[in-house]
């Protein structure tokens, strides 16, 4: 008997391109070439000595089994603590999952709140992996061309132009991948206001808090108690590899969520868990804070660096560690450029085409995940490439 093939709902899921361009990167790393990585969203500070040394501890003292599928109870505690002290919100820590890391959340938020056949509304351009979870579950991504005017990010004119009987959610970051812009408070309660009276359910994906420049961001539970929150500790703590994210939600779908949470994953890694409940001390915090004064110095250098060598780049993005350039004055193909830079220059950067349809081939995304140095090198390599 003839094997069947390989699942329909695979044929939906589109490659992270990113994870390519990575791959023949370290290619050429292998080859001996000196590659300057621009395109991996990671830190490229280890994860702070408290953390590691929480996490050794977590290790020595045999920690290695399941926790509750909701989290253990002392770090829910403590991040709901952290609500407290950055937004002044009086947060249950019974509101709080603690997942696999940040992708786990959306997945458990999308499999509580969309059926198949429902859209979510979202930004285009946005991450690229959330418009394929939906797609696992027999959703789809209704994705909104978002352009300077609006700081590519969701209005609630665009909500509500684009929402209809199939639609069931609306998903927002505040600091976006790839764009690095926010929405500030109100811009937060108007767009929870307008899907609330739409009849849908507000996501915002705040996993980028913590590394804003001039300026504090606005969580959506400030203005909106039935909002859901996506947050992780990969980026402001430095965690990439402990995978370990949260979400907060309304106290009556934390029952349904629990559920999901025992028979998807059973629980989020317990020693990452415990070595997270050092992310909360003060020396982790000066630690992570220096840090992000060292992103918004790099952030400093290369956007006036890229401008000045033919990238528009219209809004100045106030958080994440992202550029996402407009770059008609060299080319009309962002992947072919992306190629040119990494196989010419040793130069690895994202293409447009990760973030979506909506002028993908215009743009690419720089990641300042370098060390000054390292970046003006790049500056450097891009000027003899493209001049």
């Amino acid at each position: 008997m003839r094997r069947q093939g390989w699942a329909e709902r695979t044929r939906s899921i589109q490659a992270f391109h990113v994870m390519s361009v990575l791959a023949r990167a370290k290619a050429l790393e292998s080859q001996g070439h000196d590659v300057i990585h621009m395109e991996i969203g990671e830190p490229d500070f280890a994860s702070p000595a408290p953390i590691v040394q929480a996490g050794r501890a977590a290790l020595a003292n045999g920690h290695t089994g399941y926790t509750p599928a909701l989290g253990l109870p002392a770090l829910r505690e403590a991040i709901a603590a952290s609500y407290g002290e950055r937004y002044g919100v009086d947060l249950d820590p019974g509101r709080v999952v603690v997942t696999p890391g940040g992708s786990a959340a959306l997945l458990l938020i999308a499999s509580l709140l969309v059926d198949p056949g429902q859209a979510v509304l979202m930004a285009d351009p946005s991450y690229p992996c959330n418009r394929n979870f939906l797609g696992l579950l027999g959703a789809h991504a209704r994705m909104i061309p978002t352009g300077p005017q609006s700081a590519y990010q969701l209005t609630p004119s665009l909500i509500e132009s684009h929402w209809d009987e199939h639609c069931s959610m609306v998903l927002a970051a505040s600091p976006s991948n790839p764009t690095g812009t926010l929405l500030d408070r109100q811009q937060l309660q108007a767009m929870a206001d307008t899907t609330r009276r739409l009849g849908g359910h507000l996501v915002v994906d705040e996993i980028y808090h913590g590394l804003t420049y001039d300026c504090q961001a606005s969580s959506v539970l400030e203005v909106a108690d039935d909002a859901f929150v996506l947050n992780s500790f990969s980026k402001y703590f430095g965690m990439t590899g402990w995978r370990l994210g949260w979400l907060i939600a309304p106290p009556d779908a934390i029952p349904e969520l629990e559920k999901l949470a025992q028979n998807l994953y059973i629980c989020a890694p317990h020693m990452a868990q415990l070595a997270a409940l050092a992310a909360f001390e003060e020396e982790t915090r000066a630690i992570c804070d220096e840090r992000r004064l060292a992103f918004q110095a790099r952030r400093d250098f290369l956007l006036p660096a890229l401008r000045d060598l033919g990238f528009a780049i219209p809004v100045t993005p106030q958080g994440a560690f992202y550029l996402y350039a407009d770059i008609r004055k060299f080319s009309d193909d962002g992947s072919a450029l992306c190629r040119q830079l990494l196989e010419r220059q040793h130069l690895a950067i994202t293409p447009g085409l990760d973030f979506g349809d909506y002028r993908q081939h215009e743009h690419v995304r720089f990641a300042y995940t370098a060390s000054l140095d390292r970046l003006a090198q790049a500056v450097d390599r891009l000027d003899r490439e493209l001049r």
